[in-house]
């Protein structure tokens, strides 16, 4: 026997327990919607860095060319994949506002991690080119001019800290109601990390033009270059990682089948059987479930509230793994599917 899928958590519960909970989880609903305010100054924070960054790595990849500085046009690039992150953490957080439609049931927040993956490859090939380009200039170093390199290296690094000062969360004593806006922050704490890196390739380009400047050292450009494509490689390679693990419906981080399924038997009253798990994510955070729980059978059977069951196991799911969606097939007899402990 199977019952049919909740998504209201705001059901009435025969104990005083469970309708304490309903009734917190109504305030907690009920002051989203009374204070959006969150998310949209997390939306705006991050188109504003989004346009200073693109700005600024529009500026240092003239002046690379200009100056004829490998390392500016190499930070430019690394400004480029953070520009990117910083425009897809604001798609993520303004389409994730969108609701399904017919023909997308979950909705569009997946376009942000299509996007990151393609975006990750395309950083493949630019680290290709720069540290291709390098090799040739350490052998071959070729003029720059030192001074155009240092103002604009500069021009950058001031505008990187204002970025980072814009995006910058500091911390909050959350409650309840903080848990709810859990995920922006981790989205506004991912960009700050994005930004820390442009400012950092900031710096060591000024240092290139200082060294430059005043030892004739040419070969500093080129070796920058290389050190500031191995950030632009990390970070595409950890995005294309990510993004490509959501995208073949990877089970999350946090989430262990046995573990889940222990705690299900143990914390769970007349769990008897959890089978036919399946975990997966839309986006990073949002994470679903499906599974397939048989209850005892004894002569109380008929005791039994199902729907009672189907209440904590979701709560429990939600409470302690962050999953938002969890479809749970109750049955009393052995499960009907021809591969069901799959």
């Amino acid at each position: 026997m199977s019952t049919p899928h909740s998504h209201d958590d705001d059901d009435d519960h025969p104990h005083a327990s469970h309708a304490a909970h309903a009734i917190k989880d109504r305030a907690i609903k009920n002051q989203a919607i009374k204070d959006p305010a969150p998310t949209s100054r997390n939306e705006s924070r991050l188109l504003l860095a989004f346009a200073l960054t693109l700005i600024t790595l529009l500026v240092e990849a003239g002046g690379g060319w200009w100056s004829g500085s490998l390392a500016l046009i190499a930070d430019a690039g690394h400004m480029l994949v953070d520009a990117l992150a910083l425009l897809l953490a604001w798609a993520g957080a303004h389409f994730s506002r969108r609701p399904p439609d017919a023909r997308r049931s979950f909705g569009y927040a997946r376009l942000e991690v299509l996007a990151a993956y393609s975006n990750a490859l395309i950083q493949f090939l630019l680290v290709a080119w720069i540290v291709t380009e390098a090799g040739m200039r350490l052998f071959k170093p070729e003029a720059i001019l030192s001074g155009v390199m240092f103002w604009i290296a500069l021009a950058g690094l001031v505008i990187n800290a204002l970025v980072l000062r814009v995006l910058h969360v500091g911390p909050h004593a959350h409650g309840d109601h903080g848990h709810a806006h859990g995920d922006e922050d981790l989205n506004m704490r991912s960009a700050n990390l994005h930004v820390l890196g442009d400012l950092l390739g900031s710096l060591g380009a000024v240092v290139a033009a200082l060294l430059i400047r005043y030892f004739g050292w040419l070969q500093a450009d080129p070796i920058l270059s290389v050190l500031v494509s191995l950030l632009i490689l990390r970070g595409a390679w950890r995005l294309l990682q990510r993004s490509g693990h959501i995208l073949l419906e990877g089970t999350p981080d946090n989430i262990d089948h046995a573990q889940v399924t222990a705690t299900l038997l143990q914390d769970v009253a007349a769990v008897q059987d959890v089978h036919h798990l399946h975990f997966w994510q839309l986006v990073g955070g949002a994470h679903m479930a499906t599974l397939h729980v048989r209850l005892a059978t004894s002569t109380d059977a008929e005791k039994i509230d199902s729907d009672q069951v189907l209440r904590d196991i979701k709560q429990l799911l939600h409470e302690r793994y962050q999953i938002r969606h969890a479809t749970v097939q109750i049955e009393l007899k052995a499960c009907p599917d021809i591969q069901c402990h799959d």
